[in-house]
């Protein structure tokens, strides 16, 4: 059986075609330009950055930034570390607690499951700044101030809600019936959950994973500086603070450590790009 393969694109008119093309281009255009521009900075030396007229193109750029920027804040690579280590523990933490949550609130019936799903989308609608002095105290009572943890459980606090309702969604479109046939075999709950639904929510399980990796990789700026102040826990947020001196910011040492810190998460989008695809498009047709 053939089929035309531009079926869907010959059905619009050759002006629909030019303004859906001019809308993508428009919108690629906003949220480019500032990857663009940081780029082109981290390749201009200090002199030519406040230059009139402004240049967009480097005048005899260089990579000389990527290299520099490394004497200028010593600890850099560990603050990269620290990032990716944090972000990493609080994706593991989230996940082990997120999967079987999501799977009691898409499959039992409890009282007050409504009431549990809007309480986790109010406390998205808190930022992390207004629970500082509260987390602070209690992380102090804890006695893990100037920890890994003192970062890593505020973070998982505030992604679980976001988590468990992608996750929910997800499990929701799995057919009942699938399990209901493993229990009429005599399979029980546990191994039905296991053998069953996990293999089949793998690819919403793996869009979890990414977007819970991400938001802990951004939100490390305010609880690292609230909740630590020693060097060796010190995430990549904090190793770019130090590049605003008193005098001046080193702003092409500061674009390209910027570069060079997003690279973990770009490493770790890139393999798993294909789990995200399948898991944001599974389920859009029966």
């Amino acid at each position: 059986m053939s089929y035309d393969k531009t079926a869907l694109i010959n059905r619009y008119r050759w002006y629909e075609l030019v303004g859906i093309y001019a809308g993508i281009a428009v919108f690629l255009t906003f949220v480019l330009a500032p990857f663009v521009e940081g780029f082109l900075v981290s390749l201009k030396p200090l002199s030519q950055l406040f230059s009139s007229p402004y240049r967009f193109w480097p005048e005899n750029g260089s990579f000389a930034a990527y290299f520099t920027m490394w004497d200028s804040v010593p600890g850099f690579a560990r603050y990269i570390f620290n990032s990716f280590f944090i972000s990493t523990i609080a994706t593991l933490i989230v996940l082990l607690l997120v999967v079987p949550a999501s799977y009691a609130f898409a499959r039992f019936e409890f009282k007050g499951r409504g009431q549990l799903l809007g309480a986790f989308l109010a406390v998205n609608m808190f930022s992390g700044a207004v629970l500082l002095i509260p987390l602070f105290r209690l992380m102090r009572t804890m006695g893990v101030l100037n920890t890994y943890f003192a970062m890593i459980v505020p973070g998982v606090a505030f992604l679980i809600p976001t988590a468990i309702w992608l996750l929910r969604t997800y499990m929701l479109r799995i057919p009942r019936e699938l399990e209901e046939a493993a229990y009429v075999d005599g399979a029980s709950y546990f191994y039905t959950f296991r053998r069953v639904v996990l293999p089949l929510a793998m690819p919403g399980i793996a869009v979890v994973a990414i977007t819970t990796f991400i938001g802990a990789y951004a939100q490390q700026f305010i609880f690292a500086l609230t909740f630590n102040s020693k060097t060796e826990y010190m995430p990549l947020p904090i190793g770019l603070f130090a590049y605003f001196g008193r005098q001046e910011v080193i702003w092409n040492e500061l674009m390209a450590a910027s570069f060079v810190g997003i690279a973990p998460a770009m490493i770790v989008i890139f393999f798993l790009q294909r789990y995200l695809v399948s898991g944001l498009t599974a389920g859009a047709v029966k």
